[in-house]
């Protein structure tokens, strides 16, 4: 005869009932991050105790938001984390930036400076390589569009100004907001950071193309290259 079955240990599935609960009832603020990390991953792991699992992704990543925003080939380095789960996490990093991005366009103008930073901080704070973005803007500091001229390595991203205002001129911008992270924390502009606004800014002027501001973006904050009086 054969053994009987083992009775399968569903301890993992009134946890996860009373996690939502306490979700829909209490809202986010009320879980902890890794609490938070086990209910983006039940679908894409359903019958296991992952608790485990979310409790290692901090351990490695730092935050909630280091772990969404982290590259797909970093988190598969993590065991016990399948192809279906890094989705999940990246569904929900995507599901922030858009969310950010439709609260600042839909302003009438990106003169709110705090849509503006509340979008550059989601789409790049937790970011582990540099990367350099361009919000081109027309006559009413509408945005036109919104893109990723670059990405480089953890300090380096190679940015090109004629490459810059020959996008400008294609899309008829007439201002832009350039924006990159450091993916060390610290935003304070280098020399580098700098000489390269300088050029850029010098260059936008002879074809009347504005630069309103340079921000960086850091874990730890952000730097205006207007707020330091640096353009």
């Amino acid at each position: 005869m054969k053994p009987a079955p083992q009775p399968v240990d569903a301890h993992y599935v009134g946890h996860r009932e009373r996690l939502r609960e306490r979700f829909m009832k209490a809202g986010g603020k009320a879980l902890a991050d890794y609490e938070l990390l086990e209910l983006v991953l039940f679908r894409a792991i359903p019958r296991r105790d992952i608790k485990a699992l979310a409790k290692a992704l901090l351990a490695r990543f730092g935050s909630f938001a280091e772990v969404v925003a982290a590259r797909p080939e970093r988190l598969k380095e993590i065991e016990g984390l399948g192809g279906a789960a890094i989705v999940e996490l990246k569904i929900v990093a995507e599901a922030a930036k858009r969310f950010a991005k439709v609260k600042a366009e839909k302003r009438s103008s990106m003169g709110s400076f705090s849509e503006v930073l509340d979008y550059c901080r989601t789409a790049m704070a937790f970011l582990d390589r540099e990367e350099f973005r361009i919000l081109f803007l027309d006559k009413k500091n509408g945005l036109i569009a919104d893109e990723v001229q670059s990405i480089g390595t953890v300090d380096h991203a190679p940015v090109y100004p004629r490459e810059i205002m020959r996008r400008a001129l294609e899309l008829n911008a007439t201002a832009l907001i350039l924006v990159h992270n450091h993916p060390s924390g610290e935003p304070s502009p280098s020399s580098v950071d700098i000489q390269l606004t300088n050029q850029i800014v010098a260059l936008g002027k002879s074809l009347n193309v504005a630069v309103h501001d340079h921000l960086i973006i850091g874990r730890e904050g952000f730097a205006s290259f207007k707020g330091l009086q640096l353009i």
